[in-house]
């Protein structure tokens, strides 16, 4: 009895992921189009990859075509962590067929997922001399990847016979994934969704208003709402040298890493209070207050930048780049006093709100592991004391602050196994540690010899950054649970 409901089960999986692949297929059409345009010959790349996307999703779909059963919550962590899986390997296929950029499999899946993983860590070097349609696909990898292509299809699942919930809750990054901003799921993903483009259009609008020409505004839109940090140049943001488009890369990047929940109850209560009423905006926004401050000052004194000025817009961009694992660049910061870049990198472990594009553990995150440690210093000394942790005004369960400190627990295991994995490639102590910083945090840059792009690393070492960013977009435990025997028990 048990054999015949597991396949019962799989089959529902199958179904899904089936039709997730067709539709992620059509993704793989506007870069021929662009092609087109720009007549650069690496339209048959895609179309190849098209072809062979739809067809594998058909062939999973067809044979259990009508197969309608709701989804569980079980079966929402698989399809989440299969289609993720599945996915990347195929979002891959053009980058390795195409003749420009040269990319072996592992070059090439490695690409793939660091786009839709939004980690913005490249293999490529020479992106001024790529072809448009290679560019403009790598920006609308990590577009569609900001706010999870799982959510984009949770919008539609009513029209694949299956409940959108599950998927929801093993998609949606942060520690507390029962809130929704609409009492129907489809509609929360909807409106998600429009707040998502609506911050892209502006974003775009904005660069090119600023002097970027379309395609560079319609591609940099793309990865800073998603705060990936691809670029269409080697020197990133810093190609345009340009204040007033730092400015904008700046504003954008902040806003996607808020709450999107925030972002709503902005539109709905028509009111810029309800963003400094969040306690984890305020923290956010202090954090990279004081990270700026401190960053300026230690330019200033050594003396980096001609002026306080100067220094101050260097510090900001940064700071706020690397602080919401955007991952731009306007200068070398590895070139500044040896105690800024690791300070950057560090800002990068915090990452934005919950329920944004960004990566690391989350300021929530973070806020709750300071509290809880404070709390168990009062404790000491008065060990019968009521010491609820609020965040706000409101009190979290301490489920939830359990379940907090179990995710840093092995966040920080996962770190150290990823870590000598990367030495176990051959990379040296600060390299590899810097890469699994902008692998596990989908930050995308690092130090060391993965300073500006990946293209050093070894095979197995990319292998390794793939798991790692995988890891970092799932928030570790969707991945995690597939490992454990207790997942496969009915």
């Amino acid at each position: 009895m048990r054999l015949p409901q597991l396949q019962h089960r799989y089959t529902t999986v199958q179904r899904v992921v089936g039709l997730l692949l067709m539709a992620f297929s059509s993704t793989m059409l506007p870069p021929i189009v662009v092609d087109g345009l720009y007549r650069e010959g690496v339209a048959l790349a895609f179309v190849w990859g098209f072809l062979i996307t739809l067809a594998f999703g058909a062939l999973l779909w067809f044979p259990v075509h009508r197969h309608r059963r709701e989804l569980k919550i079980r079966e929402g962590f698989l399809v989440v962590v299969l289609f993720w899986t599945v996915l990347s390997l195929f979002a891959a296929i053009p980058l390795y067929i195409a003749l420009t950029p040269r990319l072996n499999v592992a070059q090439a899946v490695f690409e793939a997922v660091s786009g839709l993983t939004t980690t913005g860590a490249t293999v490529i070097t020479g992106l001024d001399s790529l072809p448009h349609a290679v560019l403009y696909y790598r920006q609308q990898m990590q577009w569609l990847g900001g706010m999870g292509i799982i959510v984009l299809a949770v919008a539609i699942l009513p029209l694949l016979g299956v409940g959108g919930m599950q998927i929801y809750r093993a998609e949606v990054p942060g520690p507390i994934k029962d809130n929704k901003l609409t009492p129907r799921i489809k509609e929360t993903a909807r409106v998600l969704w429009q707040i998502y483009l609506t911050l892209t259009i502006a974003c775009g609008v904005a660069y090119y208003l600023a002097g970027m020409t379309p395609f560079d505004a319609v591609g940099h839109a793309f990865s800073t709402v998603a705060t990936g940090g691809f670029s269409t140049h080697d020197r990133s943001i810093g190609f345009y040298e340009s204040q007033m488009i730092e400015l904008i890369c700046v504003a954008f990047m902040i806003a996607s890493s808020i709450n999107f929940g925030l972002h709503f109850a902005m539109l709905r209560q028509k009111h810029p209070l309800a963003y400094w009423r969040d306690a984890e905006f305020r923290t956010f926004i202090a954090i990279l207050g004081a990270g700026v401050a401190l960053i300026t000052v230690v330019l200033w004194m050594f003396g980096t930048y001609g002026s306080g000025l100067q220094a101050l817009r260097q510090a900001l961009f940064q700071v706020v780049s690397i602080g919401t694992t955007a991952g731009f660049t306007t200068a070398d910061y590895n070139a500044w006093p040896s105690l800024l870049a690791p300070l950057l990198l560090f800002g990068s472990f915090a990452g934005g709100c919950a329920a944004s594009t960004t990566g690391g553990i989350k300021v929530v995150r973070i806020a709750l592991l300071f509290k809880q440690g404070i709390r168990e210093v009062v404790r000491m000394i008065h060990p019968n004391a009521e010491l609820p942790i609020k965040i706000g005004h409101r009190k979290v369960p301490d489920r939830v602050v359990q379940a907090v400190w179990g995710f840093f627990s092995v966040y920080m295991g996962f770190y150290l196994i990823i870590f000598f994995l990367m030495m176990a490639a051959g990379l040296d102590v600060v390299t590899a540690f810097s890469a699994v910083a902008a692998t596990l945090n989908n930050l995308g840059p690092g130090l060391g010899d993965v300073a500006s792009n990946f293209g050093v690393v070894p095979d197995f070492g990319l292998w390794v950054g793939i798991f790692a960013m995988l890891l970092g977009r799932l928030e570790i435990f969707p991945l995690l649970v597939l490992l454990t025997p207790y997942f496969w028990r009915r």
